[in-house]
């Protein structure tokens, strides 16, 4: 298998490793806490959503041949609260999700070299990739962040607990060793 290959398989892995730890923590909440916010400078998870999933459809329609700051984009907007349910989070949250994915999918491992424009900035495909690979589980901390302050002592964790660490080390070194992507077995520990 190509590089190339091995890391679009890798991206959606990743993507999707870090979609559901987002929805695992909002799933925790209570519609009414998707939309708190703890002062005036301060994004409700509902917000962040509604960031993300704009950054997605702008960013991933047309990915290799239309610059990614579509005009119809309302950047400024995304940070304004129009939702007014947990269903309408989901939505927007799958529909921006959706439009990543199906860019990913699309995408041929010799298209990582091509030139796409973001704000008129040329850069590989790879490059804005990469850069969404540090932009949305920037956000998706965030959403866990918030969510586990939220929930206090009802939170359930959804990585390592903490102090369980020397467990979790044991249980995996008493496996064989294996080539498989970390994010296999933590999905599994998510469902």
């Amino acid at each position: 298998m190509e590089t190339s290959d091995i890391y679009l398989i890798s991206v959606k892995k990743q993507m999707l490793y870090y979609k559901t730890i987002a929805e695992k923590a909002m799933d925790q909440l209570e519609e009414e806490q998707l939309f708190i916010s703890i002062n005036d400078d301060t994004n409700s998870i509902a917000t962040i959503v509604k960031h993300m999933a704009g950054n997605m459809l702008s960013r991933w329609t047309d990915f290799l041949t239309a610059d990614g700051e579509k005009e119809w984009r309302n950047r400024d907007g995304e940070f304004e609260n129009t939702q007014n349910s947990k269903e309408e989070i989901f939505k927007i949250w799958k529909e921006g999700w959706t439009c990543f994915f199906n860019a990913i999918e699309e995408l041929k491992p010799e298209q990582l070299s091509q030139i796409i424009y973001i704000r008129n900035e040329g850069q590989t495909a790879l490059d804005a990739i990469n850069r969404q690979l540090a932009h949305y589980p920037y956000h998706i901390g965030q959403i866990v962040f918030y969510a586990k302050m939220l929930k206090n002592e009802d939170w359930i964790s959804l990585s390592i607990p903490k102090n369980k660490s020397n467990s979790y080390n044991a249980e995996k070194f008493a496996k064989e060793k294996s080539n498989r992507h970390y994010t296999e077995d933590e999905m599994k520990n998510l469902q």
